[in-house]
């Protein structure tokens, strides 16, 4: 089984290199849709800025590609900017993203006592309880770092929720492709267990 790393000149992608590596999980990084030819899996890692992320995707090709892996059921995990690009569109300089998943992500609203960006550990709590929460207790906390979060066209199709100001959906899922808000890489033993359950996750379109 090899993952195939997305690398678009911004994201996290040293830090997921290391859990994978940690966790024994082979993969390799894909600067172009060639890359991913005969990976089992995508990861698309982020920390970065929407429009700049996206350009880099459609110059390389990645955006194509991304879209053919989720059309051809091919397991995709998305990570913070990476959750937010799978979406229609982003708030942030209103950028058009990849249209994976309906929604899109809005600025955290100022006034609520809260500072933005979120960085730091929050808790998520589960919804529609999802395999890649398996052995991960609710509410359990994660490592975030962002201003702008998701929302969904449709609800069903969150698995896991945060507060923060408001209530967002920090884990989603549909089909094959599964996003999350917080970087599973840096959330210590939870944060592994998600990148295990993704690495072995299977479902009825896989």
């Amino acid at each position: 089984m090899i993952v195939g790393l997305i690398d678009y000149s911004a994201g996290n992608r040293t830090s997921v290199e290391r859990a994978l590596a940690h966790l024994g999980i082979e993969f390799k990084v894909a600067f172009e849709p060639e890359d991913l030819v005969g990976v089992d899996r995508i990861i698309f890692p982020g920390v970065g800025e929407a429009r700049a992320a996206m350009e880099v995707l459609r110059e390389r090709g990645l955006d194509t590609a991304l879209k053919e892996a989720a059309a051809q059921s091919v397991p995709i995990l998305g990570i913070c900017i990476g959750c937010q690009l799978m979406l229609d569109r982003s708030e942030e300089r209103a950028t058009e993203c990849l249209g994976i998943i309906s929604g899109s992500s809005a600025r955290f609203p100022s006034g609520r006592g809260v500072k933005i960006p979120q960085i730091g550990w929050n808790q998520v709590d589960h919804r529609n309880r999802h395999p890649i929460f398996d052995g991960v207790p609710d509410g359990s906390s994660f490592y975030f770092d962002h201003s702008y979060y998701p929302t969904l066209a449709d609800e069903r199709l969150e698995i896991g929720s945060t507060e923060y100001g408001v209530r967002f959906p920090s884990a989603f899922a549909e089909n094959s492709v599964v996003a999350v808000q917080f970087h599973p890489e840096k959330s210590g033993k939870v944060g592994l267990g998600v990148l295990a359950n993704f690495a072995r996750w299977r479902n009825e379109s896989c």
